[in-house]
């Protein structure tokens, strides 16, 4: 995931932040005092003491990157195919009206690719691909948006 769509770290950013973690662990070898190490490098005295932890425990290696924390289960690929899916409707799939629910689309990657998630992280997977959540406004269908106008318009600022 990546922040601008929720969460997470890009490929890039992770690989700069791992710069610095490699660059504390030389400062670590030369003997620099934790506050001066946070200070050149902007970070926070917690980050560097954690650091030096893990430094002390397994030197330099300790300090790399251990990649994304969680990858999804459901590839890319995959998730176009659950898009195509998602466009045929929920009719298609047997739900008597057109709203997809989280549950609904829970119950159809476990139907499709018979994998088990949460609505979490259904939510998730449909967050960082650029869905949001929309609900739909209720009006009834007998509904005219022009007398409802020239009531907003003649009577309302009246009844002020």
């Amino acid at each position: 995931m990546r922040y601008a769509q929720g969460g997470g770290l890009t490929a890039e950013r992770q690989h700069f932040r791992e710069r610095i973690r490699l660059e504390a662990g030389e400062r670590f070898e030369q003997g620099e005092k934790n506050a001066l190490i946070a200070k050149e490098l902007r970070v926070s005295v917690r980050s560097v003491e954690r650091w030096r932890r893990a430094w002390r425990q397994g030197g330099t290696a300790a300090l790399a990157s251990a990649g994304p924390s969680k990858l999804p289960r459901l590839s890319d690929d995959r998730f176009t195919e659950l898009e195509r899916e998602l466009a045929r409707g929920p009719a298609v799939h047997g739900w008597e009206d057109q709203r997809w629910t989280l549950a609904r689309i829970r119950i159809l990657i476990f139907r499709q690719f018979a994998l088990e998630v949460s609505q979490a992280a259904v939510w998730r997977l449909l967050h960082r691909h650029g869905w949001s959540w929309q609900s739909p406004a209720r009006r009834a269908v007998e509904r005219d948006e022009f007398a409802v106008q020239l009531w907003k318009k003649n009577v309302w600022p009246q009844a002020e």
